[in-house]
């Protein structure tokens, strides 16, 4: 098998929804979902990035939300702001619930704070484990709690997930449209990706809209980053990234995830995971072309999206691993996509070491 890192992962949510059968759906396997221990050593993720994410008190996975989905055009509202009070309790328990995770592992399972630290999780066949804020909601405009949480493991943080934030503004869910749909940082966000780039925390820019891109684009001194973001040009969702934020990324010496999700997958924006890999391929081109094969990973959006069905869960990574060799990629170009482009990146994003304030 060829190991794969992944951009993004929604595993938090379920333990943080379903607190009562936490070692069920983490260390055996209840059934559902997309991920747990079980079947990442089955399918070969050797790591990735952990989301803490907080649900809406009229969550975006409501069936009316979805159906809407299902039928492009659309155009859904976003949630309103959450405030740090709101969040914080529930953010803290995500991130407790990461170290829980390593805890009850018994060694199969690490958090990892520095790019040597994932290096030899990988090496001793140990799952290197990210901590990654998916919306700031629980962060403060002093920024007391990004250091709480950066002393908790926090390494990697997207500023809005899509619902406003007090420090930026997300895109909406929305097909077709441009990503370009409001304005850009606020002045604390402007301090927070600075205080970011100070404490060696990776941004995120999915999720985020257009003017807040170029905002980071122009503050941030670390390499543009879209943990689970596809392509614009082949599917006109807001959440994709275009050409022009894709050559961005590239001439910073970033990198993007490709996300899993059927959504922002196909064409005609459907949510029909019936398609096989051509739509995943399809991206994986086009991110190649604009971006260059050193700057284009695995993003899988796993626990949260729809996924081809192909692929079913974590379990078939090395479905997807062949497919890419079937479509004419060499296995040096398959290493870099399923780990050693992430690795180069944490490198410079992290350095060889960030477990200091």
């Amino acid at each position: 098998m060829i190991p794969v890192f992944d951009g993004h992962n929604d595993l938090l949510l379920r333990l943080l929804q379903a607190p009562e059968n936490r070692e069920a759906i983490w260390l055996t396997g209840e059934g559902t979902g997309h991920l747990d221990l079980p079947r990442m050593r089955a399918g070969g993720f050797a790591g990735g990035f952990f989301a803490i994410y907080l649900p809406s008190p009229v969550a975006h996975d409501d069936p009316g939300y979805q159906a809407a989905m299902e039928n492009p055009p659309y155009a859904l509202p976003l949630p309103k702001l959450m405030t740090a009070e709101e969040a914080l309790a529930p953010a803290f328990a995500a991130a407790r619930l990461m170290l829980w995770m390593e805890r009850s592992s018994e060694g199969a399972f690490r958090i990892c704070r520095d790019a040597a630290q994932i290096r030899a999780a990988m090496a001793e066949g140990v799952i290197a484990g990210i901590m990654h804020m998916e919306g700031a909601e629980a962060i403060d405009e002093d920024l007391d709690n990004l250091h709480a949480f950066h002393a908790m493991g926090l390494r990697s943080l997207g500023p809005v997930w899509s619902r406003p934030t007090i420090f930026g503004h997300g895109v909406p869910f929305a097909f077709p449209v441009s990503p370009d749909t409001g304005p850009g940082l606020t002045e604390a966000g402007k301090r927070l990706v600075r205080e970011c780039n100070r404490l060696k925390i990776m941004i995120d820019l999915s999720h985020l809209n257009e003017a807040g891109f170029n905002d980071v684009a122009r503050l941030s001194d670390a390499p543009l980053v879209a943990t689970h973001s596809n392509a614009h040009a082949l599917c006109q969702s807001s959440r994709n990234l275009t050409d022009r934020q894709l050559d961005a990324i590239r001439d910073s010496g970033g990198m993007v995830g490709l996300n899993y999700a059927v959504g922002f997958l196909n064409e005609d924006g459907r949510k029909d995971a019936t398609r096989g890999w051509t739509a995943c391929l399809r991206h994986l081109d086009h991110l190649i072309d604009r971006l260059g094969e050193d700057h284009v990973g695995l993003g899988s959006d796993f626990d949260g999206a729809e996924i081809p069905e192909v692929m079913g869960d974590v379990a078939g990574l090395q479905g997807l691993v062949e497919a890419m060799r079937a479509h004419g990629y060499g296995d040096a170009l398959v290493r870099k996509l399923c780990h050693e482009n992430w690795l180069t990146l944490l490198d410079l994003t992290f350095g060889a070491s960030s477990q200091g304030n």
